[in-house]
């Protein structure tokens, strides 16, 4: 039965706690936009992911009148 006197305040310094976090996070526009980063994965990228055939990197060595 002495537990009690442990777990209850115990119990509620933790829910201070999540309720303070909760503030915070509402505070901070956490919940602002919960549609927003569902919806961006459909959307498509400007730049492309596979390079064209001029973005190949150089193999070889840059002429001498290139590195002045």
């Amino acid at each position: 039965m002495e537990i009690l006197y442990i777990l209850i305040p115990v119990s509620l310094i933790l829910v201070t706690i999540a309720i303070v976090l909760f503030g915070w996070a509402i505070k901070n526009g956490q919940y602002d936009d919960l549609e927003g980063p569902g919806h961006s994965i459909l959307f498509d990228d400007d730049d492309d992911m596979i390079p064209g055939p001029d973005d190949k990197p150089r193999n070889k060595p840059l002429a001498k009148s290139e590195q002045e």
